[in-house]
């Protein structure tokens, strides 16, 4: 799908990066269900087949322009209705295939030529199922995907060891290479987070489509000082795989998706061991919460900063270039 609209400002003149990126999570969707979604700057609907097949096209219908993720009567207050392997629009009833094909207009006995011909006639978009998300792959240009997204083993692990997902969700006013920075940024820990140890990164790879960063930490807790290591994981622009071990093994699926140029939605995933007592539970929160109090604190930051493209920078700072020649590949005018 090819997206034209460009609102980019004085702020943060960036485009919207290219890849896979998170719309949904797979349970937040049941067979025969629809809703809505705003993200690459476009109006979407997602709906789920039912057979079970999660699609996402463009919302507006082709016919006469009703948006496909509101339905009207018995749907009321939900998406529109999906009959089959089509969602059906509540305004006359024509039904769309996630390949973008009307599959039936109940009222027609002529079809219209790109009807009757089996031509797509509705935008619609690739779409991965994996580690319990809906990913859509998005490229300006309507590239078709050049790479897959990763299976995260722990989450495809069904032998009771793990618990629930720990969901968080942030909307955030600014770009998403803004948010990626912190990755490379050490300096910032001390001042935005009060963190008294100032974490560098041991390994720190780039390769392709991905980065690798390990590092060492040690962390303090009521027995004493625990070292332990973070490993991230980056699948282009969108996908994040961060592994915290030594406190207590917790896999973070951070997923960051563009609304538009400027304004992100950061989908946080946390996924750990069922605890084995009461006290490894609440350590465990105490972590999850502690993630969430630091994204809050950049939160601050983020919405209100400025871009710079030659920021004034010292030996103390972290290898900031590195990551923009990085991530630039995935900015495309």
């Amino acid at each position: 799908m090819i997206i034209t609209t460009d609102k980019r400002t004085a702020r943060i003149p960036l485009p919207m990066p290219w890849g896979w990126f998170h719309v949904l999570y797979s349970d937040q969707l049941a067979a025969g269900e629809s809703r809505p979604l705003t993200y690459f700057d476009q109006e979407l609907v997602v709906f789920r087949t039912e057979s079970g097949v999660a699609k996402v096209v463009d919302a507006y219908c082709p016919h006469m322009g009703a948006h496909l993720g509101y339905g009207i009567r018995d749907n009321t207050g939900g998406g529109s209705s999906v009959v089959g392997e089509s969602i059906v629009c509540p305004f006359h009833g024509w039904a769309f295939n996630g390949e973008g094909k009307c599959t039936d207009i109940p009222y027609a006995k002529n079809m219209p030529p790109k009807v009757a011909r089996g031509e797509q006639v509705l935008g619609c978009w690739q779409v991965r199922e994996v580690n319990r998300s809906i990913l859509v792959w998005y490229h300006p240009h309507g590239v078709d995907p050049l790479f897959e997204p990763p299976v995260v083993e722990e989450l495809a692990d069904h032998s009771g060891h793990w618990g629930e997902l720990s969901l968080h969700q942030w909307d955030i006013g600014t770009h998403m290479e803004e948010i990626g920075e912190n990755a490379v940024d050490p300096a910032h820990f001390e001042f935005v987070h009060g963190t008294d140890e100032i974490p560098n990164a041991e390994v720190l790879d780039f390769n392709g489509y991905e980065r690798r960063g390990f590092l060492k930490t040690r962390q303090p807790t009521p027995k004493g000082v625990v070292d332990a290591t973070i490993e991230n994981l980056n699948f282009g622009a969108g996908i994040a795989v961060v592994r915290f071990k030594g406190l207590i093994d917790t896999v973070l699926m951070a997923h960051v998706t563009p609304v538009t140029n400027e304004f992100t939605r950061a989908h946080y995933a946390f996924l750990q061991p069922k605890p084995a007592s009461e006290g490894m539970a609440r350590l465990g929160k105490a972590l999850v919460d502690n993630i969430c109090q630091q994204m809050e604190e950049d939160k601050i930051i983020w919405d209100r900063k400025k871009y710079y493209e030659k920021p004034l920078l010292c030996d103390g700072d972290g290898p900031f270039a590195k990551f923009r020649k990085w991530y630039s590949q995935f900015l495309v005018e």
